[in-house]
């Protein structure tokens, strides 16, 4: 029997221009309401990029990384997944990009995710008492309610660390357009891990989808993905829904412009401060359009993601949206690589 692992292993992050620093740390049993989750495979997300290159604040020092997959190694008791079952050690699991206490006015008006005393994941300041807060790690302890969502073996590591942010995300914007299917028409602004995620998702509830992206290798990706079509720049035609998922002001613009009558917007690639957008409030009332802003999810996203995930995955190629993998030690080259020209939308990190 193999001795029991008694440390974990975390990249420090110190700031903008410095190196990622590996860590050892005492390895501790959860707490109630806990989980300890052995990390299997963790993914460069967008958002992380922004951090390291100063385009979002984050505190400094901290553990990043939110999208991840792994096993639970221990569990305090009585916890149960968001379909109900309870939580067992074993369990493969993705798990939400943050925790929120159920209580407070927000989380009771269904917006959990903007709880008032919210915990994120790999965005949270670093204790060096318990460390464990980010994926760019051996292993994470996930604070109460987070939500936690089993994945079946079949799905690949690659395609289902996205769930825990890319793909829930997504599910919520969808959510919030209304759940667009046959006969709807969907634009999608930017064709990156978001947006041929939509428009898989989109296309896969019979929706016709146009993507829109200025790069010809994106739009060559957003057809592998059940766009009906894909164009440089928006076209002049009426929509039924816009999906804004660049976060390019340009683009933003292009998606309330597109809409016909009765149509909704939903932006939510705006997640770093850049210049306002001009609404006319005119075209708004007469057109009777709905303007929604997403950012992050619900639990019940999360599972819809796994769900889609589950059933979809061999039918369009998410797996190829994943570089790497890279170990925990070379987890710099892994951000390096995320941002080279034309890489794939995710890089894969293994500790």
């Amino acid at each position: 029997m193999a001795a029991p692992v008694t440390t974990a292993r975390y990249a420090r992050w110190d700031g903008v221009g410095a190196p990622f620093r590996l860590v050892t740390t005492a390895l501790g049993e959860p707490g109630p309401g806990e989980v300890l989750v052995a990390v299997d495979l963790a993914t460069v997300c967008g958002s992380d990029l922004h951090t390291t290159r100063g385009h979002r604040s984050s505190p400094v020092p901290g553990v990043l990384g939110h999208e991840q997959v792994g096993r639970v190694v221990a569990t305090a008791p009585g916890l149960r997944h968001v379909d109900g079952a309870p939580v067992r050690t074993g369990d493969r699991i993705v798990f939400s990009v943050a925790a929120s206490c159920g209580e407070c006015r927000r989380c009771r008006r269904g917006i959990p995710q903007k709880c008032t005393d919210l915990h994120k994941y790999g965005h949270a300041p670093l204790d060096e008492a318990r460390p464990l807060t980010g994926g760019f790690a051996t292993h994470c302890l996930l604070a109460p309610g987070t939500a936690t969502v089993v994945v079946p073996d079949a799905v690949p590591d690659e395609v289902a660390a996205p769930a825990s942010c890319a793909t829930a995300t997504v599910a919520a914007v969808l959510d919030a357009a209304g759940s667009p299917g046959p006969g709807a028409r969907v634009l999608v602004t930017g064709a990156g891990m978001l947006g041929v995620t939509a428009a898989a998702m989109a296309s896969r509830a019979g929706a016709e989808v146009v993507v829109a992206d200025p790069h010809a290798d994106r739009r060559d990706r957003a057809r592998r993905f059940g766009a009906a079509d894909t164009v440089g720049t928006p076209p002049e035609r009426a929509f039924d829904v816009a999906l804004e998922l660049s976060g390019a002001p340009a683009a933003v613009r292009a998606c309330l412009d597109a809409l016909d009558v009765g149509g909704t917007a939903v932006l939510a690639g705006s997640v770093s401060p850049g210049p306002a957008v001009g609404l006319d409030p005119e075209r708004l009332v007469r057109g009777l359009h709905t303007v929604v802003g997403v950012h992050n999810y619900a639990p019940r996203h999360l599972a819809a993601a796994v769900a889609f995930l589950v059933a979809e995955h061999t039918r369009f190629p998410f797996a190829e949206l994943t570089g790497g993998p890279w170990s925990l030690d070379a987890l710099d080259d892994a951000f390096a690589a995320a941002g080279a020209p034309g890489a794939a939308p995710r890089q894969a990190v293994r500790p």
